[in-house]
């Protein structure tokens, strides 16, 4: 079993878990979890909403995506932001909790450009945790539900790894150490913005990384860094589906361009911010 039981915390009362048999965790209230065949366990809330996360089709896209490498200069900025940061307090193994893990690309990135880290990997969707565990068997594989108290010690991480997910600010505060750190990364409005002229992808806010910041100021933390990075990608028609098809926009009809007259060059810019845990964190 690779479960790593000093990241977890029970969901329904929020003990410590253990394991407590082979294949069996535990808290000391006596709630007790499965640890699946896939090396995962399920840590969701009582009456959690019944919301699966991304499915496989999306995840299907993402990956394809991913594996082309049209993402990689992301994976490198990202990879650059937690070097930046330093290593953990005592020269301790740095432990990164990726929260919306996806397919597990960007630790996977993270755990061949930095060798040492130990890994939390957790989604709402059991095929993406699944699937990061594939790409990254050490990790510890965890279904939990971002938006509620997180199945995850007091003070268990230096790094929260947050890329086009999610974000829960207070819970990131409490996970983390005080020395730690939350790499967040958000698209800004040039972001596809070929895709999304035609209707085929959602909108991005005005000033995204500005609301971002600011509620992650009034949960303590301040911010330390940002960095956009932006490139121009060639992109055929399989690669355009599957960026419409890895995220959000793949839950709502759109309008779409004739084959004839979808863009061929596109943008990709992204904002990477990092905010520095603060009184409230540890």
């Amino acid at each position: 079993m690779s479960i790593d039981t000093t990241w977890l915390r029970c969901p329904n009362c929020l003990l410590s878990l253990d394991a407590v048999e082979p294949g069996v965790l535990g808290c000391d209230n006596g709630h007790r979890f499965d640890v699946s065949k896939h090396d995962t366990v399920t840590l969701l809330p009582p009456k959690a909403p019944r919301t699966i996360g991304d499915d496989r089709e999306m995840l299907a896209s993402r990956a394809a995506l991913l594996d082309s490498g049209a993402f990689a200069p992301i994976a490198s900025a990202v990879a650059d932001a937690v070097q930046a940061r330093g290593g953990a307090a005592d020269d301790a193994t740095t432990r990164v909790a990726d929260l919306g893990c996806g397919t597990g690309y960007y630790s996977a990135h993270l755990a061949r450009s930095i060798p040492g880290l130990e890994f939390l990997l957790g989604d709402r969707s059991p095929d993406a945790v699944r699937m990061s565990r594939r790409a990254l068997a050490g990790g510890t594989g965890v279904v939990l539900d971002i938006w509620r108290p997180l199945p995850i010690r007091d003070a268990a991480a230096d790094v929260v790894l947050n890329v086009f997910a999610p974000r829960n600010p207070p819970e990131f505060a409490r996970i983390l150490r005080p020395h730690g750190r939350v790499i967040v990364v958000v698209p800004t409005t040039a972001h596809l913005r070929e895709l999304r002229a035609t209707g085929a992808m959602l909108d991005v806010p005005a000033e995204k990384a500005e609301l971002v910041g600011s509620r992650f100021a009034d949960a303590g933390f301040s911010a330390s860094s940002r960095a956009t990075v932006e490139y121009d990608l060639e992109a055929d028609e399989a690669m355009q589906a599957a960026l419409v098809g890895m995220g959000p926009s793949a839950h709502h009809s759109t309008d779409r361009p004739a084959d004839d007259a979808a863009p061929r060059r596109l943008t990709v810019s992204i904002d990477v911010l990092v905010f520095a845990a603060g009184s409230r964190a540890g």
